[in-house]
């Protein structure tokens, strides 16, 4: 019957923390931009600005 209590004791503790952590990241704007990042794949890159001196080797 200890290990009961003990277990749900633990239990208990380890959901407040997991939602003290998920209170704190939604205060601090951790959710705020949930559309870029799915959105982002579809945008192409920006090319990549060659240095002088790699133009100069290739020609």
């Amino acid at each position: 019957m200890n290990v009961i209590i003990l277990l749900l004791i633990a239990s208990v503790s380890v959901a407040a923390l997991f939602l003290a952590a998920f209170i704190w990241s939604v205060k601090n704007g951790q959710f705020e931009d949930d559309v870029a990042p799915a959105v982002r794949i579809l945008f192409d890159d920006k090319p990549a600005v060659k240095r002088e001196a790699e133009v100069k080797i290739e020609l």
